[in-house]
């Protein structure tokens, strides 16, 4: 199944650029503020993550039972499948690990709207004491009670150069 999973994302994460070559440049003003919105929450949900503020962490997602986070790097696959197995899998984690002091830089690729939900595609480097790789990560949001929410986070950890494939 983990392997499925891996597939599924390295296939959307091909197939991406392809589709976005259509993009137009206009924008209604509604779709640049929720595209800006959408900025904020991922950015948020990244920060308090990361500072261990699982109050803020949790206010992010979207408590659905279709919910759903993964992780991939060349050691390993990690997914939960909704929120309850979310919250459950990362309890363990707001409880015991201290606040970080990494610094995040992020490389937009794509933020499409459709409607209620939205897609959105980033490179992530977290600076700090480790020498991590750069993350690819992707974002699904639907708005809920007109807020935007996050329903899928996708990450997979690139490999570094001269880093053999385990």
């Amino acid at each position: 199944m983990n392997k499925a999973i891996l597939v599924f994302l390295s296939i959307a994460l091909a197939v991406n650029p392809a589709l976005s070559q259509g993009k137009t440049k206009s924008k209604s003003s509604a779709s640049a503020n929720d595209e800006s919105v959408i900025k904020s929450l991922i950015e948020k949900e990244t920060k308090a993550f990361f500072e261990i503020d699982y109050t803020a962490w949790a206010d992010c997602w979207a408590k659905a039972p279709y919910a759903f986070w993964s992780f991939a790097d060349t050691t390993d696959v990690n997914s939960f499948t909704g929120w309850e197995a979310i919250n459950k899998g990362f309890a363990n984690y707001f409880k015991t690990s201290k606040p970080s002091t990494a610094k995040i830089e992020r490389t937009w690729r794509d933020i499409r709207i459709y409607g209620n939900g939205a897609y959105a595609r980033f490179t992530q480097h977290v600076r700090d004491e480790t020498d991590r790789p750069p993350q690819e990560e992707v974002r699904v949001l639907e708005k809920v009670n007109g807020q935007w929410k996050i329903v899928c986070v996708s990450v997979i950890a690139m490999q570094k150069e001269n880093q053999p494939v385990r």
